[in-house]
């Protein structure tokens, strides 16, 4: 669902940039007074999971189009709304600077629909009422807590994709994209997101449900007084971290080579055989605007690994170079931010 930056205007852009940029803050903000430590680990390894799972398209059968882990509501599941957010928006920057994966004008827009809904809407409003509440037999049945985590996850992806998906309508609509009249797209829109939005729901169940079996304390809301760790804590985040280069260095190269969702929704997949749905012009769509000009020649500096591959090759080992690099420097600059944090921390308790 990364937007390009022909989906917006200057102004709608920088609307968006002012969202994701307070809710950042926020998230900063609040971090910077608590200890985060011991989350370190388990945020870096879980960072680089979502930023390698990001590179896997899953296909959506019988569309021509494919779908692939968003990720806000895996993290804020394992580390809460906040930090959750924050390794989300560190994703998502590195995949646009470094990747060429979104256009940079449309960098706030990208954070507020992938990352807002499903760490915090998703978070207050659905994951922690579930895993909280007395359903499916009670808070202290171990078979309970599973279907809860899978519930939870499954109406969480299905819920947050929707608006994710209904606020690129609103956003390209406000922008005045007239080849996407704000009806047809969304009717195009919100029924491709709700199947790829139930397959993610179905993955992030399963990594939870995993985590639940290992080290039940590490997520967020849910009652592990009575859950018994299987593994060490050590053991979990290795096995996580073998799961990252597995999925970025090798299960990246069997990626659906179908349009995701948005773009399938614009250009359709005629090629294959399917609808051709909204048919704009991959070459010449959206608006055109002076600050994107100046963003995409930014963004063509930065990209050494456009499109997760080497410059002007073929080589499928740029893929696996893109996952498992990319990976590390989400991971590195996670931890970063949180050390970053807890410095200003201790400067102010020394003041």
């Amino acid at each position: 669902m990364h937007m390009a930056d022909a989906l917006l205007t200057p102004a709608v852009a920088a609307t968006m940039y002012v969202a994701s940029g307070a809710t950042t803050g926020v998230c900063i903000n609040k971090l910077s007074k608590d200890d985060n430590t011991v989350k370190l680990p388990t945020m870096a390894v879980t960072a680089a999971l979502v930023f390698a799972g990001q590179m896997v398209n899953y296909t959506i059968p019988g569309t021509g189009s494919s779908g692939h882990l968003c990720g806000g509501m895996l993290l804020s599941a394992l580390l809460g709304p906040f930090a959750g957010f924050l390794s989300m928006v560190v994703i998502l920057a590195i995949q646009c600077l470094f990747f060429a994966d979104g256009g940079l004008l449309a960098l706030g827009a990208n954070c507020w629909n992938m990352a807002f809904y499903g760490c915090f809407v998703g978070y207050y409003l659905i994951w922690k009422p579930i895993v909280k509440s007395g359903l499916f037999g009670g808070k202290e049945s171990k078979a309970a807590n599973r279907i809860k985590i899978i519930a939870a996850s499954v109406i969480g992806c299905v819920v947050t994709l929707q608006l994710g998906a209904f606020s690129v309508v609103v956003q390209t609509s406000l922008s005045g994209v007239t080849e996407l009249p704000f009806g047809t797209f969304v009717t195009v829109m919100q029924p491709i997101h709700l199947a790829i939005g139930l397959i993610e729901g179905l993955i992030t169940g399963a990594v939870l449900t995993f985590v639940a079996e290992s080290r039940p304390e590490l997520l967020q809301a849910v009652d592990s007084t009575k859950m018994k760790d299987r593994l060490s804590l050590k053991t979990t985040i290795i096995v996580m971290a073998v799961a990252v280069i597995v999925v970025g260095g090798g299960v990246s190269l069997l990626a659906s080579s179908n349009p995701d969702g948005l773009e399938w929704s614009m250009f359709g997949n005629e090629d294959a055989g399917y609808s051709a749905n909204m048919a704009l012009d991959e070459e010449a769509y959206g608006v055109t605007s002076e600050a994107a000009d100046v963003a995409a020649s930014v963004q063509e500096k930065t990209a050494f690994l456009p499109d997760y591959a080497f410059a002007d090759s073929d080589s499928i080992a740029g893929t696996s170079v893109s996952g498992i690099v990319g990976s590390a420097m989400v991971a590195v600059l996670a931890v970063a931010i949180c050390f970053i944090g807890g410095f200003f921390r201790k400067k102010k308790q020394k003041v």
